[in-house]
């Protein structure tokens, strides 16, 4: 029995909850109030931006506010591959997370503390910063709880990814209920005055403390030595065959290059999918703030809360992809036909926002428009539904193929690699949502839908081949 093995036995024996090690749930809170802290901030960050200096917010132009949003949330998914390889070299995952945690929770303080451009820019820093360290790291432990060839990784990965998607369901409606309605001033006629921005900022580092403080007491108890020093080739016994071991300190095989060739190539592909996806925090937000009717039963719902439906169905939904996965129906299934289905239903989303176009209907140009009829409000929940779909369909399942594919020793870094296409998404993403107020939504919207379902059936007629590439893996 190898070294690692023997550590996952011993990380088993201290019991499991649903068939998997109680160290997935330690990672799953910490993450889910990792995703607190990030999402909550997120959900106000471009309302934050566009809001006029009386309303507490920043006066920033809506195109610029776009890319500001996708140049932030592209470098949150850049600096994980620095992150990841200096766990890999020098710190280990577990040194790396605390680091990074602590990093992002200063962030969250300068935002509520520095309530202008400067306290915007310092803030968003030390978050994609922190960022970097914490996020390649925490999913590269998932995986080392498992067996290679466990049928529960994707599995795991989904529980895990739960835990991603609460976090990111209970903050906007925490931080926009202090921003928008409990912090925030409002005239007789309930009309939002000024927003409590700065409060929703203090709620996501105070969730990212929480989420630090349990980490670092329960990891010792439950993840054993699991990232606490870097990546090193695994010895063996002196009664086994070394092979293994000299193997390990040579370079790598053709099997490991062509699985790492894999990674880059879905990399590659799913930046198209996240360029899409990531539209809920910039042009949707706009767009749902203006052209949605967003009054439920005489209550007007806050923009921000929005923030909180895609999450809400991944939560709802998690179990069920999580159990589909390990049937004998989901173990069928590769990766990149798994991925590609997430690719078309991201297009058939959006052809939701489409429709949603035809029911507004308004007077005027620019800032002399005024909006007559807004859209019905079942187009966007049945966007965030199949965008959902989708997302359960290509990121977790991305996540666990990750873990099998990459070799040990690179485990981490290329971790770090497959975030590189949220990087590359998020700008372009920016780029695309800046454009909305010049070419139109519905022309957006249209266009998005027919590019990303055609790739996606693209990915799906290249999927065999990447298969035989993966040499086993699924």
């Amino acid at each position: 029995m190898t070294k690692n093995e023997d550590l996952i036995d011993r990380i088993e024996s201290r019991g499991t909850i649903f068939g998997h090690p109680k160290g997935l749930y330690l990672l799953f809170f910490t993450e889910m109030w990792e995703r607190f802290s990030y999402y909550g901030m997120r959900g106000l960050l471009t309302l934050y931006m566009i809001k006029l200096w009386s309303q507490n917010g920043l006066n920033i132009a809506e195109d610029t506010a776009s890319l500001i949003y996708g140049f932030f949330t592209g470098f949150v998914y850049f600096t994980p591959i620095i992150g990841g390889w200096i766990a890999d070299r020098y710190i280990g995952q577990r040194r790396a997370i605390t680091i990074g945690g602590i990093t992002m929770f200063l962030g969250q303080l300068v935002l509520f503390a520095m309530p202008s451009h400067f306290g915007l820019g310092f803030g968003l820093v030390l978050l994609i910063l922190g960022n970097g360290m914490f996020k390649p790291n925490i999913s590269t432990m998932v995986g080392q709880m498992y067996r290679e060839g466990d049928d529960r990784r994707d599995s795991a990965f989904s529980i895990f990814y739960m835990g991603i998607n609460l976090g990111a369901f209970l903050a906007p409606l925490i931080a926009g209920t202090l921003a928008e309605d409990w912090f925030a001033v409002k005239d007789a006629t309930g009309a939002i005055v000024s927003y409590g921005f700065r409060y929703g900022f203090l709620a996501a580092a105070i969730g990212m403390a929480i989420g630090q403080v349990v980490f670092n007491l329960l990891a010792s108890k439950y993840l054993l030595e699991i990232g606490t020093a870097p990546a090193k080739p695994e010895k063996v016994n002196a009664n086994e065959d070394t092979s293994n071991q000299l193997n390990q300190n040579k370079g790598l095989s053709i099997e490991e290059k062509q699985r790492i060739t894999v990674i880059f190539i879905l990399t590659f592909l799913v930046i198209f999918f996240w360029a899409g996806f990531e539209q809920a925090g910039s042009s949707m937000t706009i767009y749902t703030d203006k052209y949605i009717n967003r009054n439920f039963f005489g209550w007007e719902i806050p923009t921000t809360y929005f923030q909180s439906v895609n999450p809400l169905f991944i939560v709802a939904l998690g179990p069920i992809f999580a159990w589909f996965w390990t049937s004998k129906y989901g173990k069928k299934l590769t990766t990149p036909v798994k991925m590609s289905l997430g690719m078309i239903l991201l297009g058939i989303g959006f052809l939701f926002m489409l429709m949603a176009t035809y029911g507004v209907q308004t007077q005027g140009v620019g800032d002399h428009e005024i909006v007559t009829k807004k859209a019905a409000l079942i187009w966007l929940v049945m966007t965030y539904f199949f965008h959902t779909v989708g997302e359960l369909c290509l990121s977790p399942v991305g996540l666990s193929v990750v873990t099998k594919l990459a070799p040990v020793k690179l485990a981490s870094m290329l971790m770090g690699v497959w975030m590189l296409s949220s990087f590359a998404a998020n700008i372009i993403g920016g780029f695309v949502a800046a454009y909305v107020e010049k070419l139109g939504p519905a022309t957006i919207f249209v266009s998005i839908a027919i590019f990303v379902i055609a790739l996606g059936i693209f990915m799906l007629l290249l999927s065999h081949r990447l298969s035989k590439m993966m040499h086993g893996v699924k």
